[in-house]
């Protein structure tokens, strides 16, 4: 049972007058299946994912892979691998590609040069790579078949789990689909469980079952792919689908497609290091108290996601009208 499971995880820098930049997050990466984490930038999506990896401290509650504690010893195996954003800063310019690979193989009493080099030439076809790519740099390769090395990296290492940072975002957006085809590719023909990172819904719609949206530390919204997309019910997941552009109409607007948008379009992202009381997306919703009057509660009580449908956080969730929500999928 390859599952990741975060609960009630915070991550906190600077004391106690510092940020919060993850607070009591619950979520789980069931065995063989791909979660989407969606969310604007500074909503605390990477500080989750390095957390896992054991790159960041968690200040409260606790992350568990298969129900133990995960731990990150030096000298163990590590169940977790984690693929970054940028490739180019994430393997050694002075390294050839094969030693960067071959470095993450793990040495075991059996383990010859040899055989390393055979898992890497391996590896580098798996990933679509000319074998013979073991003996290129970095400086001498795209930043497609750099990420292609990155996945390759990571899976040399054997996990049971995969975290994907944002992993096309630095892409070029031709090279951005055969990037993903790879990836779900690779997790579906390996059984992998992984956790999927982007801002981008475009994206995740495409390699996710199940997606879990983030606003200023917190999951305001999750539950199974088709049902997110289909039928959100948080206004800020409807305010990230209203920004993927319209299949049946690109060149459609949000303000558009439903006008209360228009009234909080200048409303600026609350200040993570004092998120505001109350529903922390009031300031910017469009069936909040800014748009509707008689709704202080979403400025005085923070939402609860007990008993509403994919757990949203919302105090008005059963009133969220989707207004052209078919041209969404």
């Amino acid at each position: 049972m390859n599952e990741l499971r975060f609960e009630q995880v915070s991550v906190r820098f600077g004391g106690r007058r510092g940020m919060t930049a993850v607070d009591g997050v619950n979520l789980v990466v069931p065995q063989g299946q791909v979660v989407g984490l969606v969310g604007e930038s500074g909503s605390g999506k990477s500080t989750l994912a390095r957390a896992a990896a054991g790159l960041t401290p968690v200040s409260a509650g606790r992350i568990l892979f298969n129900g133990e504690p995960l731990r990150h010893r030096r000298g163990e195996p590590k169940p977790l691998q984690m693929v970054f954003q940028d490739p180019h800063s994430s393997l050694d310019p002075r390294m050839s590609i094969g030693d960067s690979i071959a470095e993450a193989v793990p040495r075991s009493g059996r383990s010859t040069a040899a055989g390393r080099a055979a898992e890497v030439q391996r590896l580098l076809g798996l990933v679509g790579l000319d074998p013979q790519r073991a003996f290129s740099y970095p400086g001498q390769m795209s930043g497609g078949q750099l990420q292609r090395v990155a996945l390759a990296r990571a899976l040399a290492a054997r996990p049971q789990l995969i975290v994907a940072d944002e992993i096309t975002s630095a892409l070029d957006v031709s090279v951005q689909g055969t990037v993903l085809n790879l990836v779900r590719e690779l997790q579906r023909e390996m059984r992998l469980s992984m956790l999927f990172i982007s801002h981008n819904l475009a994206v995740v719609r495409y390699v996710a079952d199940s997606i879990a949206v983030m606003y200023l530390g917190r999951i305001v919204e999750q539950g199974p792919s088709e049902q997110i997309l289909g039928d959100p019910q948080h206004p800020y997941t409807k305010d990230l689908l209203a920004a993927v552009p319209n299949q049946n109409n690109p060149g459609l607007q949000p303000a558009a497609v439903e006008p209360a948008l228009s009234a909080v379009t200048d409303a600026e992202p609350a200040d993570p290091h004092h998120p505001p009381l109350g529903c922390r997306y009031h300031l910017r919703c469009p069936i909040g108290p800014l748009v509707l009057p008689g709704r202080d509660i979403c400025k005085e009580a923070d939402p609860s996601a007990e008993g509403r449908r994919h757990a949203a956080a919302c105090h008005f969730s059963d009133e969220l009208l989707l207004s052209g929500r078919e041209g969404l999928l």
